[in-house]
């Protein structure tokens, strides 16, 4: 699941600020735009590649997503205006997935889910990072702007199919291993099952996304509905 990064904070970013931002969402798009570009290398090949989708994409993901954690300060730090809790829980989701999931759990990559959750955030990211970019260059294309209101209809739904089979795929091969799992007797006196631990994850995924999904439908009334006023206006 993803952060909303604001293009504009409540305070007046200074040109250092903005330059760097503009060069951080630069950054994601071009990062974003490579993975889709790999994922389109491994799906058009003949014939097909030997390294799985994972092996292919897996630096440049591990790279691009983890960097969202700047996100996280932008919003300490006032450079964007979006709430930094909110920011950290996107971001956090993703990297959970990323981290814990698809490199912390060994054969949870071969999930289906993995090309589900590629598709949908790499679409996503490159049409979020380029309109945050516009935004910092005070410019708007239509185009862009209505894709990123209108393509989370399907996209959104789509990422958390893949990111829930990641992790149910992951929770049965650790429930299997016992990978990462703390039993007793132990020295640290201490107990933890991942396996729960996913589970617990995948719950969470019940009340907060209809909140965040609803949220965007709200937004995208919002701005898609207010340009088509002043159209026809």
């Amino acid at each position: 699941m993803a952060n909303k990064t604001a293009s504009k904070s409540k305070k007046e970013v200074g040109f250092l600020g903005k330059t760097y931002l503009l060069a951080y969402n630069g950054a994601q798009v071009a990062g974003w735009s490579y993975i889709l570009y790999l994922m389109g290398q491994y799906y058009t090949a003949d014939p097909k590649p030997q390294q799985s989708l994972w092996e292919i994409v897996r630096t440049a993901l591990i790279i691009f997503q983890n960097a969202a954690v700047l996100e996280v300060f932008h919003a300490i730090f006032g450079l964007v205006s979006s709430n930094a809790m909110v920011t950290l829980f996107q971001v956090a989701s993703r990297v959970m997935v990323v981290c814990g999931v698809l490199i912390g759990v060994e054969g949870a990559s071969d999930s289906q889910g993995l090309h589900f959750l590629l598709f949908a955030w790499t679409v996503t990211e490159i049409i979020r990072y380029s309109f945050y970019a516009m935004g910092i260059l005070g410019v708007s294309i239509y185009p862009i702007v209505w894709c990123r209101y209108t393509f989370f209809i399907a996209l959104y739904p789509i990422g958390v199919t893949g990111e829930l089979l990641c992790l149910w795929a992951a929770s049965q091969l650790v429930g299997a291993s016992k990978q990462w799992t703390l039993t007793f007797p132990n020295s640290w006196n201490a107990t933890f099952n991942y396996q729960y631990f996913l589970v617990i994850v995948m719950v969470l995924y019940v009340p907060l996304f209809p909140q965040m999904y609803l949220h965007m439908f709200g937004q995208r009334k919002k701005v898609l509905g207010g340009g088509a006023i002043k159209k026809k206006n």
